[in-house]
């Protein structure tokens, strides 16, 4: 399936305000946090279409079935990832593409997380952001699916997750999860 990528949409800010308080109401008590991260929430960058969220909460374990329902009535489907140490959701549009991603991570894991640092950067360096928006328009056009579009974007992000997490005296991780 091809990716698309299109012009940076002033409304996805409001739209990533709505999801997360969205998700605060649909399960109280259970996020600590709840943030609008990716390309849609980097003001004037090209992206693909979907808001993507990262929500904090003390234990994985603390999304219960009760919560999972929750998840389940606002559209939000369980997807396995294979990504350690996080919990991964998709919520789809009538016309069966992705409109929103929820990652739920751990609270002790929060300052840390390679999207928030990601995004942090992007949004203080416009000439970065402009770098990757290109990059982004590149990949979608030479990729046959979204595994392969997220793999050509890696040199970059991990080049600026390096900067940031050196920055900040963090260990160096490799952004590829697996």
């Amino acid at each position: 399936m091809a990716v698309e990528i299109v012009d940076y949409d002033s409304a996805w800010r409001r739209e990533g305000t709505e999801a997360g308080a969205e998700l605060i109401d649909a399960a109280p008590g259970l996020f600590l946090d709840v943030e609008h991260v990716g390309s849609t929430s980097v003001p004037g960058l090209a992206a693909k279409p979907v808001i993507d969220l990262m929500a904090s909460v003390t234990t994985l374990d603390d999304v219960t079935a009760g919560r999972r329902a929750a998840l389940r009535r606002l559209g939000y489907r369980l997807q396995e990832t294979g990504m350690p140490g996080r919990l991964f959701y998709f919520r789809s549009r009538a016309d069966g593409r992705r409109s929103h991603h929820l990652h739920i991570v751990t609270a002790d894991t929060w300052d840390t997380r390679n999207e928030r640092l990601f995004r942090d950067h992007l949004r203080s360096h416009p000439q970065v952001a402009q770098e990757y928006g290109e990059l982004k328009r590149r990949a979608a056009a030479d990729a046959e699916d979204g595994l392969a579009y997220t793999k050509r974007k890696t040199e970059l992000i991990q080049r600026v997750v390096d900067q940031e997490r050196a920055a900040r005296g963090l260990p160096l991780v490799p952004v590829w999860e697996e």
